[in-house]
């Protein structure tokens, strides 16, 4: 732990303007939006400090004395003005919490820099809460950081010792959170780091304590998540780690999908792949049965389609309809009433950057009109080319707390089928409708009460969901009339049978490696929605996201001692190739490692942490673990690494996807394509000939000119009479200011003889390292601006 930084490490603003950190005020969006029994403006007394008679009585803290613990525990300069302070009831498991939340400002210049919030357990005094942010734009990051990742955990250590020390013999340090993340390759720097809660040894994950600490080593973020309410379960575990794992394989259902990579370099890649995935399963540790954690939306439907057999031919596009054959359409589809009238109509075109197909549709609204009053209105969108119904909405004004008879959810689900079967024909043997888990909640409700019946279909293709397609249909429960009609089918060719697979227990060894087993405590079922303001429960009530009994701080159960599966943490999403095996990037499309690669050869290597920083972002491939440093370092290497550099580890651009090869040795299937576009389009490069020679070997003074060039100085490099050039073999230079300008910024260095070696050529290590100190000098070099 840093015992000597509680200055720095309490906001370290005693400056007043030496906090940093942007972190967004949505942090704590759902502290200020709970249930307020008082809230308070800037301008009123409450927030000057003066009691109202609508302060909360029973408050043992009260709002002057959270202000006052906030400013000591923190460390909060005077110059912060309390803008904001509420008062607030949360639930816990079997009782409830309240709080002050309270709001600070710094002002410069009539300008506000900074903001801090805070949230104090209004019977305890404690600190539940903090989150601190400075819009400053004079500042500027360093680069690298000044704390890694280690250094910025003792931090955060230090700050719980300091301001949550009675929390510290019941949590224990998440290693999973983080701990696979790439360091940034530019701007501002966060961790964040957990501790989880334990109890009897065994973790709690439901409640923890969470800081974010940045680059810089300050604390910019602090919350404490924990229910003193709840009680555990006092049991021992009846199947041991492995044992579970054997269950896991048991009960293991396996699932076939289709899925893009839609960031994949050309559209040949950019095709449905077929992929396994495995939804986390949850054990009983003591009995070993399987639990349903929180319960599932849907019951799997997988033997039931719309239709055994197509009832139609999938659409085919022809000539573009008119706005009048458009608006026929949907009027056959739907009871639109004659007197109706057409309020919009308009047509548009728009070219998908996946598919590369041109697509065009008419959007077009009616409305329905009575004694200057509009009773419903409508928007529905046509597909133009094939004179499909894409989308249909209807806005009715009628009073819905009028109930009608109405319609059965079995009523409304015929009219939903039957929908389906007359809009997409050519679907209707590939379309499975998921019902809900549980349909006795429309037993004793109201067509008023329950509004809609919502429907919702899966594409399955031979057995493999489409994830990416869907279909959604809503009936009006009061009219039985259809509401709202939406699918999306994505236009590819599907193979007439599934490919073969791997087997089940080779699904099963590859998400050995994707998930761990974990025994932990936890809250399951009803028992999970505690810890939410009283406001945010009255809303998800109303929109049917809980039962009025869940979260109501009158919880009786204990919380279980299982088993469960959690994906490791990795850098990337991923799929489960299950032709192959592999695991591919669901960005790129690209075959990848689940744990980031370390290279095995450079320990010790006097460039160690550069290379390192450029292996983690595939800026360098590795053979056999090797990233062979010393090897030179061929011209799409280098351009990757660079345009890597600048776009802080991007540097896909969708837009250059359907674009033919700006080279002629620089084809679209070429691993360097996206990059030496992206190069070229920036002026990093230039055409020339027409070729690019991305296996040739790169001398020093074209990476000099390279740096310069994204540095944004080339042209003022051609000045060369601006600088002052003391290479001894400056005649052999043909970019004197290119090179002065990476030796005075100490990216690229003379050698002991001060020769510059223009047509040296250039290792991997050495790209690298110049690579870095561009990064570094690139954040050194950002303006500040002249004024405020």
């Amino acid at each position: 732990m840093i015992r000597g930084k509680k200055k720095s490490l309490f906001i370290a603003f005693a400056t007043v303007i030496a906090l940093t950190g942007t972190i967004p005020q949505a942090a704590f969006a759902d502290k200020a939006a709970g249930s307020s029994a008082v809230a308070a403006s800037g301008d009123s007394k409450e927030a000057q400090g003066q009691e109202q008679s609508e302060s909360p009585i029973n408050a043992k803290i009260s709002k002057d004395k959270a202000d006052q613990l906030s400013r000591s525990i923190l460390k909060i300069p005077k110059e912060y003005v309390l803008q904001h302070a509420s008062y607030q009831s949360n639930s816990l498991y079997a009782g409830k919490q309240s709080n002050w939340s309270l709001y600070y400002t710094l002002k410069k210049n009539n300008k506000t820099i900074g903001n801090i919030s805070t949230t104090i357990n209004s019977d305890t005094g404690e600190l539940v809460s903090y989150n601190a942010s400075l819009n400053d734009p004079s500042r500027k990051p360093s680069y690298p950081p000044k704390f890694n990742r280690d250094k910025a955990q003792e931090v955060a250590d230090s700050f719980i010792q300091d301001v949550g020390a009675k929390y510290r013999k019941d949590i224990k340090f998440d290693n999973d959170l983080g701990t696979n993340s790439r360091q940034p390759l530019s701007g501002e720097v966060y961790y964040d780091f957990r501790y989880n809660r334990t109890v009897d040894g065994q973790p709690f994950k439901d409640n923890y304590i969470q800081l974010t600490v940045d680059g810089e080593g300050h604390v910019l973020n602090y919350s404490v998540n924990w229910d003193p309410t709840i009680k555990f379960q006092k049991v021992v575990p009846g199947l041991t780690l492995e044992e579970a794992v054997k269950r896991f394989h048991e009960e293991a259902k396996p699932h076939l999908s289709y899925t893009i990579p839609y960031n994949a370099k050309n559209a040949k890649d950019r095709q449905p792949s077929l992929a396994y995935s495995l939804p986390a399963l949850t054990i009983d540790a003591v009995t070993g049965k399987s639990v349903v954690d929180g319960g599932l939306p849907y019951k799997r439907n997988t033997t039931e389609p719309v239709s055994d057999k197509p009832l139609g031919s999938k659409p085919v596009a022809g000539k573009a309809l008119t706005s009048e054959q458009a608006e026929k359409r949907v009027r056959d589809a739907f009871a639109i009433a004659e007197a109706a009238k057409v309020t919009d109509s308009s047509y548009s075109e728009y070219k998908d950057e996946v598919t590369g197909k041109t697509y065009s549709t008419w959007n077009i609204g009616w409305s329905l009109e009575k004694d200057k009053k509009t009773l419903y209105s409508i928007q529905a969108e046509v597909n133009a080319q094939t004179g499909e119904i894409r989308s249909y909405y209807q806005w009715n004004n009628n009073d819905k707390s009028i109930d009608t008879k109405g319609v059965t959810y079995a009523e409304a689900k015929k009219t939903a089928l039957e929908l389906v079967k007359k809009q997409l024909p050519g679907y209707a043997h590939e379309l499975y409708l998921q019902e809900q888990q549980d349909l006795s909640y429309y037993d004793s409700k109201k067509p008023s009460e329950i509004g809609d019946y919502s429907f919702s279909f899966e594409h399955q293709i031979n057995g493999a969901v489409a994830s990416y397609d869907r279909v959604y249909v809503n009936i009006d429960a009061n009219t039985g009339e259809v509401r709202n009609y939406y699918y999306e089918l994505l236009d590819y060719n599907y193979p007439s049978k599934l490919p073969a697979v791997i087997s089940q227990n080779e699904v099963l060894r590859a998400f050995d490696d994707f998930y761990k087993v974990e025994l932990t405590y936890a809250l399951i079922g009803d028992n999970q929605d505690i810890g939410i303001s009283d406001e945010k429960k009255r809303l998800m009530i109303a929109a049917g996201e809980i039962s009025p009994s869940q979260g109501d701080g009158k919880g009786t159960g204990e919380a279980k001692l299982i088993y469960r599966m959690v994906p490791k943490a990795t850098d990337e999403q991923v799929f489960l190739d299950a032709v192959t095996g592999k695991w591919r990037s669901q960005s790129s499309g690209d075959v990848t490692d689940l744990e980031q690669k370390k290279a095995t050869d450079i320990d010790g290597h006097w460039a160690a942490r550069e290379l390192e920083l450029m292996v983690s972002y595939k800026a360098l491939d590795l053979e056999d673990g090797k990233v062979r440093p010393n090897q030179i370092i061929t011209r799409g290497e280098l351009i990757k690494m660079l345009v890597l550099s600048m776009n802080g580890g991007g540097g896909y651009r969708p837009y250059l996807a359907a674009e033919k090869a700006s080279f002629s040795d620089v084809s679209t299937d070429s691993s360097y394509f996206l990059y030496v576009e992206d190069a070229l389009a920036n002026n990093l490069i230039d055409r020339g000939d027409g070729s690019f020679n991305p296996e040739g070997k790169v001398d020093r003074e074209e990476m000099a000119e390279l740096i310069v060039r994204a540095l944004g100085y080339n042209t003022l490099a051609d000045h060369e009479n601006l600088f002052k050039i003391n290479f001894s073999d400056a005649a052999k230079l043909k970019k004197k200011g290119q090179a002065a300008i990476v030796a005075g910024l100490g990216i690229m260095s003379a050698d002991s003889k001060g020769n510059f070696k223009p047509q040296g050529q250039v290792s991997r290590a050495e790209a690298a390292t110049a690579f870095f100190r561009f990064l570094q000098a690139r954040a050194d070099l950002k303006e500040a601006p002249l004024r405020d």
